[in-house]
């Protein structure tokens, strides 16, 4: 969701790197993203959806060859999407929502494969990110980045989540956590090598900050996250939760 944003104001900082103060190119841009995004998104999840249901009807397909089929589907859709200059983010999430709403109570078992491959690529950016990123710019930190990165995770971070969930019955303790654990570093990442493929001055700037921001969070929310949620359930009158 954070997408559109984030090229919107790419658009119009690399604008602006042009001399060019014009808005008009920045929004052009980004509804253009956008655009073939959505569409690239929706038609691969619609065709695809569609091809998938036939195929199974036809006994051509078992079930672990559907999960692998959504997997590619997704992948397809990010890459057409970014071929043709547009969104490839956006390509799959829209065209996620659509599959889901058009494969509806099998949407779990269908996307099992997805999420165990996501997850193992996940833990893969992690290892990269700490072997590769983390070993090779710490000496590139300085105690104005270590500050911000602490404001990020208290302050900057906290204070947005539970503002906005005011109103809604959580209790102060519940939104507290929510706060806390927010947003995961992950899309940080992403968006990191959005900006730096944009090649926009200050990028690799940005881009310590951000490192020093999510090795921060995953050293504070990894050992913060079995104690507060023992914590938050003792007062909340809940069972702890599983841990797997």
């Amino acid at each position: 969701l954070c997408v559109p944003i984030l090229l919107f104001f790419i658009a119009l900082a690399t604008a602006a790197a042009a001399g060019d103060e014009n808005t008009t190119s920045a929004i052009f841009l980004i509804v253009k993203e956008l655009g073939i995004g959505s569409v690239v998104g929706l038609s691969f999840a619609a065709v695809g959806a569609a091809i998938i249901h036939w195929c199974w009807k036809q006994g051509w397909l078992t079930k672990i060859w559907i999960q692998m089929t959504v997997v590619a589907l997704a992948l397809a859709s990010f890459a057409v999407a970014q071929e043709l200059h547009g969104s490839g983010y956006i390509a799959a999430f829209v065209g996620g929502l659509l599959f889901g709403s058009l494969a509806k109570e099998q949407t779990h078992d269908l996307v099992l494969a997805a999420e165990g491959t996501a997850e193992s690529l996940a833990m893969i950016t992690w290892l990269l990110f700490g072997a590769a990123v983390v070993g090779q710019n710490m000496h590139l930190l300085t105690w104005e980045v270590v500050i911000y990165a602490f404001l990020s995770l208290t302050v900057i971070r906290v204070l947005p989540i539970f503002l906005s969930l005011a109103g809604i019955g959580e209790s102060v303790s519940s939104r507290l956590f929510l706060g806390w654990f927010g947003p995961r570093g992950l899309a940080s990442i992403v968006f990191t090598i959005i900006v730096l493929e944009a090649e926009l001055p200050g990028s690799e700037f940005l881009a310590i900050v951000v490192v020093a921001t999510v090795f921060a969070s995953l050293v504070a929310h990894g050992v913060t996250a079995k104690p507060l949620a023992a914590w938050l359930s003792r007062r909340e009158g809940t069972a702890e939760p599983v841990q797997d």
